[in-house]
């Protein structure tokens, strides 16, 4: 059975923008951003030590078709995820809120 999986406000955040940036531009685009982050989040639910470790103990899952990577980690009752990252904004930044 797969743990409940948690965002950070601010991963809610990231991602909201990120999806309306895309979205403004193309609305098939603003679906395709969608479809990917929320697979991503299915396959992390279920699998979250699929992905390699990254800064302490977060975890990396890289969106190949969108320049986001989603930083995550589990405590045993959830997995959380922290940062729903831009690639090249402000890289790193979520290390120190983890």
């Amino acid at each position: 059975m797969s743990q409940p999986l948690v965002l950070h406000p601010e991963a809610e955040q990231e991602y909201r923008e990120a999806y309306s940036w895309y979205r403004e531009r193309s609305v098939p685009a603003g679906e395709r951003f969608e479809n990917a982050v929320e697979r991503a989040l299915r396959q992390i639910q279920q699998s979250p030590d699929r992905w390699p470790l990254s800064h302490l103990s977060f975890r990396k899952y890289t969106l190949y078709e969108f320049p986001y990577t989603i930083f995550y980690r589990c405590d045993g009752a959830r997995t959380f995820v922290l940062a729903v990252a831009h690639g090249r904004r402000k890289p790193g930044y979520w290390k120190e809120c983890g």
